[in-house]
């Protein structure tokens, strides 16, 4: 089993767990805006008008980093 991988700068990542107080589901999506401290980061979700409805510091493991294309090294 290879280590989780740690977002980034503009990462767009995915809550691996629900955060009802904020409404938010587990799998919203959403985009690393800023690192806060290690491990910790800034993500804002937005919808598909790119209006921002929730902004919030995670965990790195609280989300799952999304991937666009194949990886090389599939």
């Amino acid at each position: 089993m290879t280590e989780k991988e740690q977002p980034q700068l503009l990462s767009v990542v995915a809550l691996t767990e629900p955060l009802p107080e904020r409404g938010l589901r587990s799998g919203q999506v959403g985009a690393v805006v800023e690192e806060l401290a290690p491990g910790v980061f800034e993500v804002e979700f937005s919808d598909n008008q790119g209006r921002v409805y929730a902004s919030l510091a995670l965990r790195t493991d609280q989300l799952l980093v999304l991937h666009h294309e194949l990886s090389k090294a599939a």
